[in-house]
């Protein structure tokens, strides 16, 4: 008896190929048949059906780049990704996990979660609050999510958790010993032999700990980072992901020798995030998929993610957000609030700034320094009183300022709680018309939410259904079969996940059920639902009927149902090695 029948569907099964009408039958968590009315009945009884008559079914989605590890404990349900239709998630990327913890030194989970806090944006008092911390090795952290999740979870291996559990303080800045390094690459195979799918590592100036200096992983010299590959390559369906300063703009020849040496010395693809388009800078797409080239001809693959959606970011000059990274903004904006407007208000601290923003050296973060577009959100004072929704040129040109000096007034006004909206500058057809281009190319995947990190300035889970409503009714990029190949079995093909990523019988049921005339993502909106109330960016789900995972349904008209029957994918036992050669 199958389990459940979902009857008259259009399907667009992940390959690509014309989408076709069927009854697709669940049964044991898995695909059980595909009948298509003109050919095939299916005469087995089910124990529950529907009627998906105008609904699209496609593969559950797979988000390739994510930071679910901690929330995970929290919300078994990786939400919002898991209400958009996002089935499986990465995890553990950017060099930056939850485990392995050295026992020996209980006070190395609070530096974890303080850099945790710090670099991904995620509440330090959820991150207290609402993990378990109670693993050591990786294994441990793996088997504490098993039997608890709504999703399917993939993890890496952070690079700055290896350093710290064998160096210890040291691994700030220093440079391991043989032995330390031995014991590294020890403690690196344990968590490979327990089912992490590879490595994570990150050399980005913008990555920095809670006490403000630079992660442990950027102090790697190419001799560790090389070793640490070459043990990725050892393991069965392992991959690599890398971020080095040159993602946010252009890499260095140093950058791409390192990226190519790394996936050769593995064998395996390496991936990295994220590759901006903008057609006001033409030159960084080809130089960027420069490394995807010299990593063929070495023997190696590497991969850009790239989102399909204009991904919504606010921004304050309160608290840390991606103004502080611009180059000699930090120390401006790190001062106390009070000594803060006092520089803010200096019109030759502000011109310096904006000198520095508009430098080559600011790379991708000059897209953030067209002051005039910030469009106002939250106010706090009787002297802002009227100025939400509204945008900072028109407010200026009122009042006789320059854009920015009217933007550091108004949040001077509410100490600096101000919430701002910059408007996209690339958010015009010769962009998209790149972006469209960029997404063919054999180098180039879908994907980059962050999604589980950064939780109160941005929202990117929701691009899947975001991009598929582009897709059908806004700027039509793409036809719908190729749409969802993008979002389903081209990362799951990346990642060599077995029998996930598409609609074949035999294959596990993760399926998203949708309208496709509706099909689309709300906006973002500020919510205090995590733990000790803390808050972060969600956004509804539109025109999703029903999310399966594992043959379960997790998702109904954008409520969780409360089943958790996703699976910890472990490396070798669910992934194939995807070989570069």
């Amino acid at each position: 008896m199958l389990d459940h029948l979902i009857k008259g569907a259009t399907v667009v099964d992940g390959t690509g190929t014309p989408s076709y009408t069927a009854d697709v039958g669940i049964r044991d968590g898995r695909i059980a048949v595909v009948a298509r009315p003109s050919t095939v009945t299916v005469t087995e009884e089910a124990r529950s059906s529907e009627d998906a008559t105008g609904l699209v079914l496609a593969p559950g989605f797979v988000d390739p780049h994510t930071h679910y590890d901690a929330q995970l404990f929290w919300d078994p349900y990786a939400t919002p990704s898991l209400n958009h239709g996002v089935t499986t998630v990465a995890g553990g990327n950017c060099g930056f996990t939850l485990a392995p913890l050295n026992p020996a030194r209980p006070a190395d989970a609070d530096y974890t979660r303080r850099m945790m806090s710090k670099v991904e944006g995620m509440s330090l008092v959820a991150l207290e609050e609402g993990a378990p911390w109670s693993w050591s090795s990786f294994g441990e952290y793996l088997d504490a999510l098993e039997g608890r999740i709504a999703v399917n979870a993939g993890f890496m291996v952070g690079h700055c958790a290896l350093r710290r559990y064998v160096m210890g303080e040291d691994a700030v800045g220093g440079q391991p010993t043989p032995a330390q390094l031995e014991r590294m690459l020890a403690l690196f195979h344990e968590a490979m032999a327990a089912g992490a799918w590879g490595l994570s590592t990150t050399q980005s100036a913008t990555h920095s700990d809670g006490d403000g200096q630079p992660v442990a992983s950027r102090h790697a010299a190419p001799a560790e980072l090389l070793a640490l590959s070459r043990a990725v390559g050892e393991h069965e369906g392992t991959q690599i992901e890398a971020i080095v300063a040159g993602c946010l703009d252009q890499f260095s020849d140093a950058e791409i020798e390192l990226l190519v040496g790394m996936s050769a010395a593995a064998g395996r693809p390496l991936n990295w995030n994220v590759l901006t388009i903008d057609a006001a800078v033409p030159e960084r797409v080809p130089r960027q998929l420069i490394a995807g080239e010299r990593a063929r001809e070495a023997g190696g693959r590497i991969v850009a993610l790239t989102m399909p959606i204009l991904t919504p970011m606010n921004m304050s000059l309160g608290t840390f957000c991606a103004l502080n990274l611009i180059p000699g903004w930090g120390d401006i904006l790190g001062l106390p609030v009070p000594e803060r407007i006092e520089k803010l208000r200096d019109p030759g601290v502000r011109a310096e700034m904006l000198r520095r923003a508009g430098s080559k050296e600011a790379g991708v973060f000059r897209r953030l320094t067209h002051f005039g577009r910030y469009v106002i959100g939250d106010t706090y004072s009787p002297a802002n009183e009227g100025l939400t929704g509204r945008v900072v040129q028109d407010i200026a040109a009122e009042r006789g300022q320059e854009p920015f000096a009217c933007l550091v007034e108004i949040c001077a006004n509410d100490q600096l709680r101000t919430v701002l909206w910059p408007m996209p500058t690339d958010n015009d057809p010769d962009s998209w018309a790149l972006r469209a281009e960029t997404w063919q190319h054999e180098d180039v995947l879908l994907g980059g939410s962050d999604a589980g990190a950064h939780l109160d300035r941005m929202c990117g889970a929701p691009y899947t259904t975001r991009f598929l409503g582009d897709c059908l009714r806004g700027r039509k990029l793409m036809g719908l079969e190729q749409a969802v190949k993008m979002l389903t079995d081209d990362p799951a093909q990346l990642f060599g996940l077995r029998e996930r990523g598409r609609i074949e019988e035999g294959w596990h049921a993760d399926l998203v059920l949708f309208d496709p005339e509706r099909i689309d993502a709300g906006k973002a909106t500020l919510v205090h639902d995590l733990p000790g109330d803390s808050p972060r960016l969600d956004s509804k789900a539109i025109g999703i009927n029903a999310v399966w995972v594992n043959g379960v349904e997790t998702i109904r008209e954008d409520v969780v149902t409360g089943a958790v029957p996703g699976t910890v994918l472990r490396s070798g036992r669910d992934t194939r090695t995807v070989s570069t050669k």
